[in-house]
């Protein structure tokens, strides 16, 4: 029996493709990128470049010799795995370690499940768990931004800064801080604008606000899922905060910090791997913003929100089997 059903014209057309698409989130992620480059100087832009050449790479190696297939590396899909999985590493990283997270990643988190729209769950936050897990001490050691390493006084005395000096200092983010780590917490200035320690991608929260208005300007998201994450986010730690403020942190400091507005941007919205109707990417989102505070305050772990987006990734094929898009007849 043809279930098809062509009604006839005038039909809708779009020029919406997924290149298209994919092209237009890495354009959204510039920003973040270019502070990311400002802030962390050259390693940003290293740990990027080696990050997105080997999820390249890894994806025409394995759909060309391993599945042969059509190799699909234009479509962009791989290079926006690449950027992220850099944007949640710390820019001081050793390279051999972004190369194995980059081969996670894609052979892992993506071809194992067929590619591009199979796979459950987001790629790069699959690479970056698995390098946590594995590598806990390059993973977590964060270097300060050079902007702030360099006073008035040394930057205008013509002093030659040692590679020592520019690479040697590390420090806790600023929830690794509230977590009991030494250090002084950022102001919410500074945080906003990216001067503080943490993974390339997470610093700069004005760069990446300044990609989510140009994807939904573009519609290559829907504001469902961003929003949904960041109002739970606030309203959750508004309530901790309000009842117990000597050991909480405002919700201000909880967006800004932790990579929230990363992945509530840029990785919650995959198309893969969250829900399709516009309830169910609330509920995802809600989840998302639920999680990664229960783990922020009462986990051992201080940040939250790769787990937290994976956890959901892993409840969307039931969002979806329960809340339905409206139907068009």
């Amino acid at each position: 029996m043809n279930k098809l059903i062509v009604s006839p014209s005038p039909h809708i057309h779009s020029d919406d493709s997924v290149k298209r698409n994919m092209y237009g989130v890495i354009i959204a992620l510039m920003p973040a990128f270019a502070g990311a480059i400002w802030f962390f100087g050259l390693g940003a832009l290293i740990v990027t470049v080696v990050s997105v050449a080997a999820c390249i790479l890894f994806e025409y190696l394995i759909q060309r010799f391993m599945l042969k297939t059509k190799t699909t590396i234009s479509d962009g899909s791989a290079a926006i795995t690449g950027i992220l999985l850099a944007f949640n590493l710390p820019s001081n990283i050793p390279l051999w370690i972004v190369v194995v997270g980059a081969a996670v990643a894609i052979g892992i988190g993506k071809m194992t499940f067929g590619g591009l729209g199979n796979n459950p769950f987001n790629p790069a936050l699959v690479g970056r768990v698995f390098l946590l897990i594995s590598f806990p001490v390059q993973m977590t050691s964060w270097p300060k931004p050079i902007i702030s390493r360099w006073n008035i006084e040394t930057l205008f005395s013509g002093s030659d800064y040692s590679q020592e000096y520019i690479d040697g200092f590390t420090g806790a983010t600023p929830l690794g801080v509230f977590k009991g780590g030494s250090g002084e917490i950022p102001s919410s200035l500074e945080m906003l604008m990216g001067n503080m320690g943490g993974s390339m991608g997470e610093i700069m929260a004005v760069a990446l606000l300044l990609g989510l208005g140009y994807m939904l300007i573009r519609k290559i998201i829907t504001w469902h899922i961003p929003v949904s994450v960041i109002l739970t986010t606030a309203i959750f730690t508004g309530l901790l905060w309000i009842f117990n403020p000597e050991t909480t942190q405002t919700p201000v400091f909880h967006l800004l910090t932790g990579g929230l507005l990363l992945g509530a941007i840029f990785m919650a919205t995959d198309y893969a791997t969250s829900p399709m109707a516009k309830i169910g990417m609330i509920i995802y989102g809600v989840g998302i913003g639920v999680i990664t505070v229960l783990i922020r305050v009462y986990g051992a772990y201080p940040e939250g929100v790769s787990f937290a987006i994976l956890i959901m990734n892993a409840f969307t094929p039931l969002i979806n089997k329960y809340v339905k898009p409206k139907k068009f007849s």
